[in-house]
């Protein structure tokens, strides 16, 4: 079995291993060449340039795994909701979704819808070989945070302001978004992918309170309809809610740089952990960058498994140079 696969499972690895999220995208040359003049969303349903992107920096880095090259909102938008990528900003949603009628209207996600993403992920696996293949969805509180705000949003006032004074309307969004996200996550799932990755990129807006009344029982229902792969859950600023993320179910919890690896494995006993060094790590010097990459390892040690990755994605300005050496560097760290 593939060495991401069963440190996914706590099982014993000759080396840690490592992918890191966003490492097919921007900061590859041949990325930004073969996505030329081609809108995000379109990129996402060419299955043969899906194919491509996502096998960049495998053959590039030499890294542990590939996640699908996709986008959270696009099981969003193939169910018919009228949203776009615009570069610079984000997913910017037409028509906000911010009471009854419009959560009642939202359109159901049909596995048909995206064919093309089983298509793509039945391409890499004949592709990949032993490398593993993750496939992933956004979490259905930072989708709703999305529809909500109709675009990103730093204080996700719109967002707060529907859950804590429309309960029912919140719940009744969160479980159409539910709904799509174990759709889109079986599609990828039975077409082939070996792992899923569910991004809760918002959910450090909240307190733990309120993640876990108004968010964890969605999030939960998830990724218990997803069985026969290791599930892995993720999101940005979560340090204080890594407990109630756990009992969302996943087999590995993913952790950004925020929070030391030794401090989350306490925080969540008996887990598989994934991350989590610095993006920012990558623009210090070499010598720097092996410090660091030991630092996490060693901290690493703490959880009853260890996935190297970033404590977030891979910046777009970021030396692809410095990803393959710390692919290296993991790879040949002393256990």
């Amino acid at each position: 079995m593939n060495t991401f696969l069963r440190a996914c499972r706590g099982e014993p690895v000759p080396h840690t291993p490592v992918w890191f999220m966003r490492q097919a995208g921007r900061s590859l040359p041949e990325y930004r060449k073969v996505r030329e003049g081609i809108p995000m969303l379109e990129s996402c349903r060419r299955p043969e340039l899906v194919c491509e992107i996502t096998l960049q920096p495998v053959r590039r880095h030499n890294v542990d795994a590939a996640i699908l090259f996709s986008d959270i909102v696009v099981p969003l938008a193939a169910a018919g909701i009228d949203l776009d990528i615009k570069p610079g900003v984000g997913p910017v949603v037409e028509e906000p979704v911010r009471d009854a009628a419009a959560v009642a209207a939202l359109p159901e996600l049909t596995p048909d819808r995206v064919d093309y993403v089983a298509e793509a992920v039945r391409l890499l696996r004949a592709e990949l070989g032993d490398t593993a293949l993750i496939g992933f969805a956004g979490a259905p509180f930072t989708l709703a945070s999305y529809l909500v705000e109709g675009g990103p949003s730093r204080t996700h006032a719109r967002t707060k302001a529907l859950m804590y004074g429309a309960p029912d309307v919140w719940h009744a969004l969160c479980a159409k978004l539910a709904a799509m996200t174990r759709t889109f996550l079986r599609v990828q799932v039975d077409a082939g992918v070996q792992a899923v990755q569910l991004f809760d990129s918002w959910a450090g807006a909240l307190s733990e309170a309120d993640y876990r009344r108004y968010v964890l029982p969605h999030s939960r229902s998830v990724l218990e309809a997803i069985t026969g792969v290791p599930r892995i859950h993720f999101g940005v600023g979560t340090g204080e809610l890594l407990p109630a993320m756990a009992d969302a179910g996943p087999e590995v919890v993913g952790v950004d740089w925020r929070t030391p690896l030794r401090e989350a494995a306490k925080r969540v006993p008996g887990r598989v952990l994934q991350g989590n060094l610095d993006p920012c790590v990558l623009f210090a010097p070499p010598e720097v960058v092996a410090v660091e990459v030991s630092r996490v390892l060693e901290e690493g040690r703490s959880a009853p498994g260890h996935v190297f990755n970033l404590g977030h994605g891979v910046l777009p300005e970021t030396d692809p140079d410095a990803l393959t050496r710390v692919v290296e560097l993991v790879h040949t760290a002393q256990r």
